[in-house]
């Protein structure tokens, strides 16, 4: 269905044809994350130990980061910790903390249990103002780590991520699927989107895209106050103001 748009004044989008409610919140929420830029993600900075051996990270040394879910006993010591860091806390809210490994763990075979993602780095040097980022690549692959999400906060998570990835054009939309699942003992219509990447996403919105891979993100229904919470609490985690 073809539907017409148009941009005023003050920013808010007027649509001029019917349409389903799911196209309503995919417009809507592009439009809404148009205000933001999205350059690239600022991960906490890093721990300045291996988690493996123990041993300093001194400045100008790769490593490898990684986020770990974290269960039961484990997500529970690390409460303490993570009440004092905001990024920390919004990350653990997730279920996921974060470690940094020595490139010697790494490359001898050391992974930590749990393992969500990870990506490799430099330790700063003293004073050194330049920021450490994570590319798109690694937030391509949250978001596929992601699929399999049940948890309403992580469900959020994926959808937010999938918006970003969206409004940096290395998803594209092509329209949804309605399917009916058990809720708390009770069937409900969901609605998913069908969403196709970059064939190689290091070439930006100017790549071709992917012509087999197709991912549906589930559209949880959220309004624009909790999309921007969403995105406040992504902005902890990953240390940028998005």
């Amino acid at each position: 269905m073809r539907v017409e748009g148009s941009l005023t004044k003050d920013r808010s989008l007027t649509l001029a044809a019917r349409y389903t409610e799911s196209e309503i919140s995919y417009y809507k929420y592009l439009h809404f994350m148009s205000q933001f830029n999205t350059p690239s993600y600022e991960i906490p900075k890093t721990s300045g130990q291996c988690a493996s051996t123990g041993r300093e990270l001194v400045p100008g040394e790769p490593y490898y980061a990684a986020l770990i879910e974290l269960a039961g006993e484990q997500a529970s010591a690390e409460a303490s910790d993570a009440s004092k860091d905001k990024a920390a806390e919004a990350l653990r809210a997730l279920g996921m903390c974060r470690i940094d490994i020595s490139i010697d763990a790494w490359e001898g075979g050391f992974r930590p249990e749990g393992l969500f993602g990870y990506w490799k780095s430099t330790v700063p040097e003293p004073n050194e103002k330049k920021k450490m980022f994570v590319d798109d690549a690694v937030l391509m692959n949250l978001l596929e780590r992601l699929a399999d999400a049940t948890e309403p906060d992580r469900l959020a998570f994926r959808y937010v991520l999938a918006l970003i990835l969206m409004r940096k054009k290395l998803l594209r939309y092509d329209g949804n699927d309605i399917r009916t699942a058990e809720v708390d003992g009770e069937e409900v219509e969901q609605t998913w989107w069908k969403l196709t990447p970059k064939l190689d996403l290091s070439k930006g919105p100017l790549g071709k895209w992917h012509p087999e891979v197709r991912l549906v993100v589930l559209d949880p229904k959220l309004d624009e106050s909790r999309v921007e919470q969403v995105m406040t609490q992504l902005g902890e985690i990953l240390q940028a103001e998005l």
